[in-house]
């Protein structure tokens, strides 16, 4: 009996220690997203001297990874639920790692800017799923609460990361390093996920996803984010900018609509009726 004690407790002691080796995976996973929203600020004045970029066009090596990173969060979160919380992480590290590449060997503004919005697809996919895959691995409540305090310390500081790292490499090497430096780190994220990040099945059909649902919220969300990088140079009260306020509002009018009435919604209303759950909201607005 007391062999089956120990054994148990050695392998009680290996799933906790593949647990925190995870999560550190998961957050390198995460980081990385996190450290391309600033390491390019610092290579900017390099790539427009390098590509020819006009001052308005510069903004679009930024804008487009902050258009579909925003438009995507929500949906990304979606297909983890229907397809699987690891494979969809595995599929946003792949997407940023592959932009990656096509960021840093760019020689043209179009496809450096293109690789830019794939970036930003696979960072949104990566954002929405690592806190699931967070909650999976940690159900205790008190090692739940450290995991996240290690996940949330780790992106806070992933900002001044990007600054510092992004004028490293830039002076030392070229701009192109900012994006490639992420294709070894995403390389050891999706080997290292594979061995310790446990797979999980979906928890609904595919045939259950909410088109209408998600095409509306992607729309609205890609709406509302081009608006705010856009009235900076047009005017905050310009009719471009609120008209695609506007209609940024609109559809998520239509999308709420839609939710209310589907079998399967993309985002149930009912969460909303939860207290902290819309605090959380209206902070996370305000901030």
């Amino acid at each position: 009996m007391s062999v089956l004690d120990a054994g148990t407790r050695e392998q009680t002691a290996i799933d906790g220690q593949r647990r925190w080796l995870a999560l550190y995976i998961l957050c390198l996973g995460d980081l990385m997203i996190v450290l391309d929203t600033t390491i390019v600020n610092v290579a900017l004045p390099s790539i427009r001297g390098d590509l020819g970029f006009s001052p308005t066009s510069l903004a679009w090596v930024v804008n487009a990874y902050l258009l579909t990173f925003g438009g995507f969060l929500l949906l990304g979160g979606r297909l983890g639920d229907l397809f699987g919380h690891r494979r969809l992480f595995l599929i946003g590290v792949s997407l940023f790692t592959v932009a990656s590449i096509g960021c840093g060997l760019s020689t043209t503004q179009g496809l450096l800017i293109g690789a830019r919005a794939v970036q930003g697809l696979g960072g949104a996919v990566v954002s929405a799923v690592a806190l699931s895959l967070i909650m999976n691995l940690f159900t205790e409540p008190a090692e739940r609460a450290k995991a996240m305090g290690v996940f949330g310390f780790v992106m806070a500081g992933g900002g001044s990361i990007g600054v510092l790292l992004g004028g490293v490499l830039t002076d030392t090497l070229n701009w192109h390093w900012i994006f490639l430096v992420n294709v070894p780190i995403g390389a050891v994220v999706y080997v290292l996920s594979l061995r310790l990040v446990p797979a999980s099945r979906g928890s609904a059909a595919p045939g259950r996803l909410d088109v209408a649902g998600a095409v509306t919220v992607t729309s609205s969300l890609m709406l509302a984010v081009y608006a705010i990088v856009k009235g900076n140079d047009v005017g905050w009260t310009s009719g471009r900018t609120l008209g695609l306020l506007g209609g940024a509002v609109a559809l998520m009018a239509v999308f709420l609509g839609i939710e209310g009435r589907v079998r399967a919604p993309l985002m149930p209303l009912g969460l909303f009726r939860l207290r902290n759950v819309a605090t959380a909201n209206v902070v996370g607005i305000l901030w």
